[in-house]
């Protein structure tokens, strides 16, 4: 039993972010240990228009423990929309490992806010998945995963979809 670690992982709902969640629960976290899964929404600022992106805008949301989170009307509170899936995978990580889930929503541009989350959020590994673009795409779209891994202060984990 070593010391707790602050794992975050970032989500989107995607399939690929769903493989990321997976392999980080089944390859980082130790059952018992006291790690903290951290998982991190980043919503568009224009799409989202409900007060608490008003009052968290800045600061993003409070962490919020999986059993708010599980509630539909908290999800909608932060703009967010709840995927059963995501929630089961969380929930069985909760009981089975015994691990502390939280998540913490933020609004603006993905690979700046979530590099501001491994320092805000004292993250020791972020997890995130990857689209799998192609090296032209990835130039005209431009490519978070890429921009985290080059820009994040602790050591980022990159996991390709099927």
């Amino acid at each position: 039993m070593g010391k707790e670690r602050n794992i975050g992982i970032a989500m989107d709902y995607s399939s690929n972010s769903k493989v990321a969640l997976k392999w980080a629960i089944d390859n980082l976290i130790e059952s018992n240990s006291g790690d903290i899964l951290i998982i991190i929404h980043v919503l568009s600022p224009k799409s989202d228009q409900t007060t608490n992106k008003q009052l968290f805008e800045d600061t993003g949301s409070p962490l919020i423990p999986l059993e708010e989170f599980k509630d539909i009307n908290v999800t909608k509170q932060y703009g967010l929309i709840q995927d059963p899936e995501v929630v089961n995978i969380l929930d069985m990580a909760s009981k089975t490992n015994g691990t502390k889930v939280l998540i913490k929503v933020y609004w603006g541009d993905p690979r700046e806010k979530i590099c501001g989350a491994v320092d805000d959020l004292k993250l020791n590994s972020l997890v995130l998945g990857s689209r799998g673009l192609g090296a032209i795409k990835r130039v005209l779209l431009g490519s978070v995963s890429n921009y985290v891994v080059q820009n994040a202060t602790c050591p980022v984990t990159v996991v390709k979809g099927k």
